[in-house]
């Protein structure tokens, strides 16, 4: 099994780059140039991910899958899936029990919640021949067994390999991914939406640029209508046909934009009491199950459905009632029947369209994208026959209406979103060859002078693009200025945007970034009530410059070491530590510190065994004051509360201190973790003296 990142002469690839560097590789297993089987491949410097998983609804058996015999599977190092549509993750079971493929997998708890309910329906209601089987029951259970979950914004490190999530809107628990291998950084977006509907929020602006965006392009140029029209012509349509006493059938998946549709169907029939004697179901074998998980994921919604949970369950509806089979259904009289799947390929949905096509009084609602090869994609173009499922054809008299609350990008937001995040690289899948093509044109005259790239790669072509492992930065301002010597180095501040570099004097940032600098000063008291000559003579072991200062002014012995860290004898009972906060400054502070320590550790005692428990509680008073006296140094405003718990404020935030346990309370978890840290450190710095006897 070959790899499509071997450079195999007869595949056709398209480079966005040239320079020399480490190639990154990117090549559509499906969805390239086509809607459906959407899943992308990616390698770069020795790791491998691949995006999505899915099959095309428009085929059966193998054929539905992407083009996994151009990879080896077992080279995948993870695997992402960015929501639970068909097209997205429903080759996720075959891939995981019937490949090679040994990475790990990863997708959000709703993700994973509905994929388990969605791909079960999928087995169930799909009319395929045993040969055309991809997997069943089982391999989905065992699949389940090996997907991880991950929380949005949470970053997972896995072998060099950083990556982390934002919402995308389009369905409950859709995210869009944020790779980042040695510094560069891929977004794929998968379908996502910036329009907040009646139960989501809208896709998130990364706060990271990348350097490439992987985007769907499934509405190409086009532009939606406003909401607010297509909710009037969708209940306008379903309206006047129950009035002339037809039936609606609004062929969709069970979960995703279906709850969408019912929330729009229960608050009509609600405003509507003539419509009450009108039924409308929901068809799907797991109604019940789908509503139960949309109830559990009420805080992944907007805050409309939130606020609306406070007093009623919005997904608990009043005119809508389940239907699990036809046999149940009792056709008589106008009815509403939202049934699965959304492609008319099989299951309910197909049945009730055989049922009803003929009768011109009857009304098909489309609510979503369509895709190619599915007959919901042949009957817009409304031809005067279709084939029935059982080989017959019938005249097609019901009247067939596209309405889409598909919740894809169209071309105003996916234009708004590459702007905010001006990626200089743009590869375009997940759309039909000319609308993906028309929309390629408009980036670019978008994009013009930008040096953006705008690729839209076919299935199984790939795309090279190299980045350079050295980087060059320019210096700018008086750094630029100076006249530089042979072997002279250049200390400044280095500064990032996009992929240029560039090193200033701190005193210029401000003139040529937003950006501005501060110098930090750190103080550090420790108890020591032993020799200074001491102190100096071990530092002079350790480091090359220890200078004693004898400045007048200075009243108490004192040293520079390093060149960086100031130690000062402030009384016979403690020494001070002074310096400009950096890196190198802190180590050289922190060894200090330890070396201190451990010259009071190691300063010998002789007690009479009579005197060792009194020693032992003096001991114990002393580390406490030890700690206590740290804890003063590094946080300032340190007291007592009650039941003896120490609380330290910094900043207006509070931290409450349990010195017999060690646990920590505050709303501030960075002031949390500091002040845990700090007495942890302060209990192994201050261990009570081990005693000796004469």
């Amino acid at each position: 099994m070959a790899s499509s990142g071997q450079g195999q002469s007869q595949k056709k690839r398209e480079s966005s780059g040239t320079s020399e560097g480490d190639e990154l590789i990117i090549t559509p297993l499906g969805a390239g140039s086509e809607v459906g089987r959407s899943c992308v491949y990616m390698t770069y410097k020795g790791k491998t991910i691949m995006f999505d998983c899915g099959i095309h609804p428009g085929y059966s058996g193998m054929a539905a899958l992407p083009y996994f015999d151009e990879i080896d599977p077992s080279n995948i190092d993870v695997l992402l899936v960015t929501h639970f549509h068909l097209d997205h993750a429903a080759s996720l079971p075959y891939f995981l029990e019937k490949t090679t493929f040994q990475g790990r997998v990863f997708m959000t708890h709703a993700t994973k919640a509905i994929y388990k309910l969605l791909l079960s329906d999928y087995v169930k209601v799909s009319k395929f021949s045993v040969e055309d089987m991809l997997y069943d029951e089982q391999d989905i259970l065992r699949s389940m067994d090996k997907i991880e979950v991950i929380d949005f914004h949470q970053t997972v490190e896995l072998n060099g390999i950083r990556f982390w999530c934002y919402t995308a809107g389009h369905v409950l628990g859709a995210a869009m991914f944020m790779v980042d291998i040695a510094g560069v950084r891929v977004l794929y977006t998968g379908d996502y939406s910036r329009e907040e509907d009646r139960h989501l929020r809208a896709a998130e602006i990364p706060q990271f640029s990348p350097d490439i965006c992987i985007i769907e392009s499934t509405y190409g140029v086009q532009l939606h209508q406003p909401r607010h029209i297509r909710e009037k012509r969708f209940t306008d349509v379903i309206h006047s046909t129950i009035s002339q006493g037809g039936r609606v059938l609004i062929p969709a998946f069970a979960l995703g934009r279906a709850q969408e549709l019912l929330l729009i169907l229960d608050e009509y029939w609600s405003n509507h009491p003539e419509l009450h004697g009108v039924p409308i179901y929901y068809a799907s074998p797991l109604a019940k199950r789908c509503m139960a998980v949309y109830q559990t994921y009420i805080n992944s919604m907007n805050e409309r459905i939130r606020n609306q949970f406070a007093s009623s369950n919005p997904f608990d509806f009043k005119h809508i009632q389940p239907l699990k089979s036809i046999d149940n259904f009792d056709d008589v009289g106008p009815s509403v029947v939202m049934a699965s799947p959304g492609g008319l390929q099989s299951g309910l949905s197909r049945q009730l369209f055989d049922k009803w096509c003929a009768n011109k009084k009857n009304a098909c609602v489309l609510p979503g994208y369509v895709v190619e090869g599915t007959l919901a994609k042949t009957i817009i173009s409304e031809p005067k026959e279709i084939t029935l499922m059982n080989g017959l054809t019938a005249p097609l008299n019901m009247q067939v209406h596209y309405i889409s609350f598909s919740a894809h990008a169209d071309f105003a937001q996916t234009s708004t979103f590459l702007k905010e995040l001006m990626p200089p690289n743009i590869i375009l899948v997940h759309g039909e060859a000319n609308e993906m093509g028309r929309l390629k044109q408009k980036l670019i005259t978008q994009f013009s002078g930008s040096n953006t790239k705008i690729i839209s790669p076919k299935n199984c072509q790939s795309v090279e693009m190299c980045f350079n492992s050295e980087k060059m930065a320019k210096t700018i301002g008086r750094l630029a200025e100076r006249t530089p010597e042979v072997g002279d180095t250049v200390s400044g501040l280095l500064v990032k945007k996009g992929f240029t570099h560039q090193i200033m004097a701190p005193d210029d940032l401000h003139v040529f970034s937003q950006l501005s600098t501060a110098n930090v000063t750190q103080r550090i008291t420790i108890p020591y009530s032993g020799a200074f000559g001491v102190i100096k003579h071990r530092l002079k072991q350790i480091y090359e410059s220890v200078e004693s200062l004898t400045d007048e002014e200075l009243e108490v012995p004192t040293l520079r070491v390093h060149e960086r860290v100031t130690v000062k004898q402030d009384s016979d009972k403690h020494i001070s530590l002074h310096w400009n906060s950096d890196p190198v400054s802190d180590m050289v502070s922190d060894s200090i510190v330890a070396l201190v320590l451990n010259i009071s550790r190691e300063m010998p005692r002789v007690i009479v065994e009579s005197e060792a428990t009194k020693s032992v509680e003096e001991n114990g008073k002393k580390a406490e004051k030890v700690i206590h006296a740290l804890l003063v140094s590094l946080f300032g405003d340190v007291k007592y509360g009650e039941n003896g718990k120490v609380v330290i404020s910094v900043d207006g935030n509070i931290a409450h201190l349990d010195k017999a346990s060690g646990d920590v309370q505050s709303e501030n978890d960075g002031l949390k973790e500091r002040v845990k840290t700090a007495f942890r450190r302060a209990q192994s710095a201050v261990k009570p003296i081990p005693l000796s006897t004469p």
